[in-house]
């Protein structure tokens, strides 16, 4: 597959692997509404934020939205959009990465751009995430009017670039039909099966073996149009005339025509063109924002009505979304109101300045954007974050004020490729994986903080971590402390690899 170079691209795809693990610190005052709802704002680099959520959190995204710098050599207020070509791709490069990670097997990955790096990120994104897993380029109708002071042609839309993690485990939700749709079926001959709308029973091929009389309810023959054959086989036919299936018209003696009734209509199936009287255009997203008070607005929000159809193709209630570059809130205002659990990320003090009064409007069921359209009254809450220091220093040794569920996270995470779900914060035993559990003595998980305590594997933690261990469980362990006094023998006996801390533990991965 053909490979997008430019001056930094080694450095740069490499990246991912040299962003330090950092702590997520709650700040309790920006928080707001019912705090264990899952909903997370994240304030801080996003770089930094997506590896900090990789022990907890890979592979749990249902869907991923953002919005980021278009590179269009305008500067915008809250973001240095005036970059180089090449530092654009080494921006982009290992947030995909991460994000890659983050994302469910069954999840889809969608982003906005214009043609100045659209074509570009088409390319890197095939790179990350599989030429063969890209789904459809969505092109949005973001103006309803053209720009007559345009130097050369008026630009009307933006791209969303939509991949999957795994195309084949991805399936795309039906959109909903409108009442437009549904008043264009009707019943003039008052069918048991309900409402109806016709369709041809021809092809605009001949074919000598669909080429036949087919008789109507009045007795006459009739024959599809010259170069035109029936649409389907003779026997198939004459099992949807039986069924009354066919509609001759009002008297019984026109050419057939296929009902499809309404009742057995499904969704849509979502298009690849999304014009603004859908899913809404610029000035509707800066109206939102504006009605919103919070003060001076971004330069290119999206509107609700887009972020919508999007969740609505790729996920359900309850399932998780992520936007990394969240802006003005929009992604998590919208999957809030949707039922979706959400993290956002925004960089700078504007997600507490912006972000978060946007979600408290929300969660008192502020009734702007698609509000009505999904019967939103408020409710629900979030949890706001900081981002901390790094789990591990300079030298890549743990940080000596790292609480053990942070740096079991990190081991889990490390051993297994699996986010800590944190089954039992007071037990050493992490889980088991693959047919081997996993255990950590730190930081006094026992009771024991003493020199030569707890922190060691001795028998008598051994035999602790064993009772933790779920009843059927007989294979092979990896344990993580500052030291075993056990020995080699015993260990192979035991079927233990002991790891020691903080030596073995990974500070990156």
């Amino acid at each position: 597959m053909p490979t997008l170079r430019w001056l930094t691209r080694e450095d740069d795809v490499r990246a991912a692997a040299r962003v330090p693990y950092r702590l997520l610190e709650e700040v309790p005052d920006l928080s707001y509404g019912d705090r264990d709802t899952g909903n997370m704002l994240i304030q801080g680099d996003n770089l930094d934020a997506l590896k900090a959520l990789l022990p907890f959190y890979a592979g749990q995204v249902k869907c991923i939205y953002i919005d980021p710098p278009y590179n269009t050599r305008s500067a915008f207020e809250h973001y240095d959009d005036n970059l180089e070509h090449s530092k654009w791709l080494a921006m982009i490069w290992p947030r995909l990465e991460l994000l890659r990670e983050l994302l469910a097997e069954d999840g889809s990955i969608w982003v906005s751009i214009d043609d100045n790096e659209g074509h570009y990120l088409k390319v890197i994104m095939d790179e990350v995430f599989g030429r063969r897993n890209f789904v459809a380029n969505i092109i949005w109708q973001k103006k309803f009017s053209p720009q007559n002071d345009a130097r050369w042609i008026s630009d009307s839309h933006d791209h969303v670039l939509c991949s999957a993690k795994n195309k084949e485990n991805w399936t795309p939700i039906a959109l909903p039909r409108t009442e437009a749709m549904d008043q264009r079926y009707t019943n003039p001959d008052n069918d048991p099966r309900g409402p109806w709308a016709s369709t041809d029973l021809t092809r605009a091929e001949h074919r000598d073996r669909d080429y036949w009389a087919l008789v109507t309810p009045s007795g006459k023959e009739v024959y599809p149009a010259r170069g035109r054959s029936w649409s389907r086989p003779k026997e198939n036919i004459e099992v949807l005339q039986r069924e009354g299936r066919l509609w001759f018209g009002p008297e019984g003696n026109r050419m057939p025509r296929l009902k499809k009734y309404l009742s057995e209509m499904g969704g849509l199936t979502p298009q690849t063109v999304w014009l603004h009287n859908e899913v809404g255009h610029n000035q509707e997203a800066k109206r939102e924002v504006l009605k919103l008070e919070l003060g001076d607005v971004f330069d290119t929000p999206k509107p609700e009505r887009l972020i919508q159809r999007i969740l609505h193709i790729s996920t359900n209630p309850g399932d998780l979304v992520l936007d990394s570059f969240l802006g003005s809130g929009t992604t998590a205002a919208v999957a809030h109101k949707m039922g979706r659990r959400y993290i956002g990320i925004e960089m700078g003090n504007h997600a507490a300045t912006h972000c978060q009064p946007r979600l408290k409007k929300v969660v008192d069921g502020e009734q702007g954007g698609i509000s009505g359209a999904v019967s939103w009254h408020g409710g629900g809450g979030f949890r706001y974050f900081r981002l901390g220091a790094p789990v591990f220093d300079e030298t890549g040794q743990i940080r000596p004020d790292i609480k053990f569920p942070v740096l079991a996270a990190h081991v889990w995470f490390s051993e297994t490729r699996q986010p800590w779900a944190e089954p039992d914060p007071l037990s050493p035993v992490l889980g088991v994986q693959d047919g081997r559990a996993y255990a950590l003595l730190y930081n006094g998980i026992l009771g024991d903080k003493s020199v030569g305590g707890g922190n060691v594997l001795t028998r008598k933690t051994l035999a602790v971590i064993r009772a933790a261990l779920p009843d059927a469980f007989a294979g092979p362990m990896t344990v993580y402390g500052e030291r075993s006094a056990l020995s080699d023998a015993t260990l192979e006996s035991e079927q233990i690899t002991f790891k020691q801390t903080p030596y073995d533990v990974k500070a990156r991965a």
